[in-house]
């Protein structure tokens, strides 16, 4: 990733290094999303697929209420990605119950 960073170049005439992993066109602008997934589908990625399977390995994983504070959708469409992954949150708090309990330190 580092070296990625490092080599980082635009594509634009005024080509100063910027703050964006992936810089555009356009100075000050980051590379656009269908630009990313043309480059992805060529190096073999479908990000729409893998992204789908992602959601669904996660939403199998975690309750839907906390699926949906962190994803930012509505705990319904949670509650609809858990059953069709055949996810058990009670395996989630099985876990959670499971982990050592950690003391706060007095800092």
């Amino acid at each position: 990733m580092e070296e990625l960073i490092a080599s980082r170049r635009g594509h634009t005439l005024v080509d100063e290094p910027g703050t964006w992993l992936f810089p555009g066109r356009v100075p000050g602008k980051p590379l656009s999303s269908d630009q990313l997934v043309l480059r992805l589908r060529a190096l073999g990625v479908n990000p729409r697929e893998d992204r789908a399977t992602a959601l669904f390995t996660l939403a199998a994983q975690v309750p839907a209420a906390i699926l949906a504070r962190m994803l930012g959708i509505h705990r319904a469409v949670a509650v609809q990605w858990q059953r069709a992954s055949g996810g058990d949150w009670a395996a989630y708090a099985a876990d959670v119950a499971a982990r050592p309990v950690r003391s706060r330190s007095a800092d």
